[in-house]
């Protein structure tokens, strides 16, 4: 029997294996100048390793900026992935015909009449599919290339690799890829499998580009699945091309070459299986490694943070009124409750909401809080948190100013009233904690509430009943006042003095 290919799909030239264990020689501008050699290395003939190793590249790149899209809500990330889109995807057609040559040669005998109309077919779609990939090559934009190396680079490190946010969203990547695995193992079908390599190596890919600690210690396990499922995937291309070509002269062909696709097949599906299940599962291995318990809703409110600092034009006012909003949070008694229950989560709720109030004013000043709203419309949740989550906290910050929220608004629609009693409440906490830092001083720091004969006491130490800022906190109190059924009474805090023995 003929021997298999070995890393047939994967396999990495000394140059580019040398380049990923070098430390010194990583992040994206080592790899989007590693694009334009790659491109000037690409010869006339478009051989396999070349085509390789400038997909490599391409790959590396466009799925950093998958990973820091997540981050950082700039188009150009987007723009970048297109740019390359079309000579990524010409190169991949032209390697996975490349990768099918290979698989035939090993397959068959010589004098094989099946591995000869293999191979006429595969040289005939080869010949088409380099010169499309010229054409790609020659229409790719080499000079926009180079000038986003200076300015993407300058985003990506804003970001720390191996930071609890690539942690979190490694977690993310692990949940989805591990979905694919138990869906895979239930019903063995072919594109199951296929799903399932897609979802492993989407959470290679974090590993690869932000986890550095991580990806040196998983990397070999990694590239090995990732081997042995595009194996499984190359052989069932391979057979439903040749069934496709009516590539078998008679039963008997087709018996022979279908029973060496299944013992190849399975060989491979069986590697997979030892290293994935029982108790020793490389899955419980990465998961020890990721995010646990409470660190998941942390690392969340970390992207969150992350997001906000790209867009909000000063997040460290936005993360002082998310401080004292959670005090005043902290200190109210709770609502009266309708008779549906109020979602949970609300604290988590009116801190992000508050982190995010402000994120509207990279697009609108005037209006930025509608502006916001619709910027967290627009957010993926990430693990943890639900779309409705998202869009109450989306909701809650629309109303930290502006127009009161009234009954028939767009943005109201479809709330329970248990969902809308908690976001008026939330909302007004957050009115009146961005009004006690509205001049954007941190002057006040701290917040203290309490029940006092029908009204509700707000103590603010630094607050002055004669400052400007007094003013805006008056109006800003009426939406708490609304909820609660009371006055709102704010006075300074007085000084706590102590004595030493």
């Amino acid at each position: 029997m003929a021997q298999p290919p070995v890393s047939s799909r994967m396999s990495a030239t000394p140059v580019i294996a040398a380049a990923r264990n070098a430390p010194k020689k990583s992040g994206l501008a080592f790899w989007m100048e590693r694009v334009l050699v790659e491109c000037d290395r690409m010869g006339a003939d478009l051989a396999a390793d070349p085509v390789h190793d400038l997909r490599v590249a391409l790959r590396r790149c466009r799925s950093m900026a998958d990973g820091l899209m997540v981050m950082d809500p700039n188009p150009v990330w987007k723009t970048m992935k297109k740019s390359g889109k079309r000579l990524f995807s010409q190169l991949g057609e032209l390697r996975d015909t490349q990768v099918m040559e290979e698989w035939v040669t090993r397959l068959g005998d010589p004098g094989d009449p099946v591995a000869s109309i293999l191979m006429r077919f595969l040289g005939s779609r080869e010949g088409h599919l380099k010169e499309q990939a010229a054409l790609a090559l020659q229409e790719f934009d080499r000079k926009q290339w180079k000038r986003w190396i200076t300015s993407l680079s300058r985003r990506a490190v804003r970001v720390r690799m191996g930071s609890p946010v690539f942690r979190h969203l490694a977690l993310e990547r692990w949940t989805e890829a591990h979905e694919l695995h138990r869906r895979a193992l239930r019903n063995r079908s072919q594109v199951a499998f296929h799903q399932l390599r897609i979802g492993l190596k989407r959470f290679r890919y974090i590993v690869e580009n932000f986890l550095p600690e991580q990806h040196a210690a998983w990397s070999d396990d990694l590239k090995e699945l990732q081997d042995v499922l595009g194996e499984v995937h190359d052989l069932d291309v391979l057979w439903a091309t040749a069934l496709r070509i009516r590539a078998f002269p008679d039963n008997g062909a087709r018996t022979r070459w279908h029973a060496r696709i299944i013992e190849e097949r399975t060989r491979r599906i069986e590697t997979y299986r030892d290293k994935m299940l029982g108790p020793a599962s490389l899955w419980r291995v990465w998961r020890m490694e990721l995010p646990q318990g409470s660190q998941i809703e942390e690392a969340a409110l970390s992207r969150f943070k992350l997001w906000a600092s790209f867009l909000d034009p000063d997040l460290k006012h936005s993360l002082h009124v998310a401080r004292l909003a959670l005090q005043i949070y902290d200190g109210l008694p709770v609502a009266q409750r309708p008779a549906d229950s109020e979602p949970r989560d609300q604290r988590s709720i009116l801190q992000v909401a508050a982190v995010l109030h402000d994120v509207g004013r990279s697009k609108n000043e005037k209006g930025h809080h509608k502006a916001t709203y619709k910027l967290m419309r627009r957010l993926v949740p990430p693990l943890s948190w639900s779309e409705e989550k998202l869009r109450l906290a989306g909701i809650v910050a629309r109303y930290h100013r502006g127009a009161l929220p009234g009954v028939g608004q767009k943005t109201l629609v479809g709330l329970t009233p248990g969902q809308r009693q908690a976001v008026l409440r939330l909302a007004g906490i957050l009115r009146l904690a961005d009004a006690f830092d509205s001049d954007h001083n941190g002057h006040i720091q701290r917040l203290e509430v309490r029940e006092q004969n029908g009204f509700l006491e707000i103590a603010a130490q630094g607050y002055s009943p004669r400052d400007r800022t007094a003013e805006r906190i008056a109006a800003a109190r009426h939406l708490l006042e609304t909820v609660y059924h009371r006055p709102v009474m704010v006075k300074p805090q007085r000084a706590h003095h102590h004595t030493e023995n």
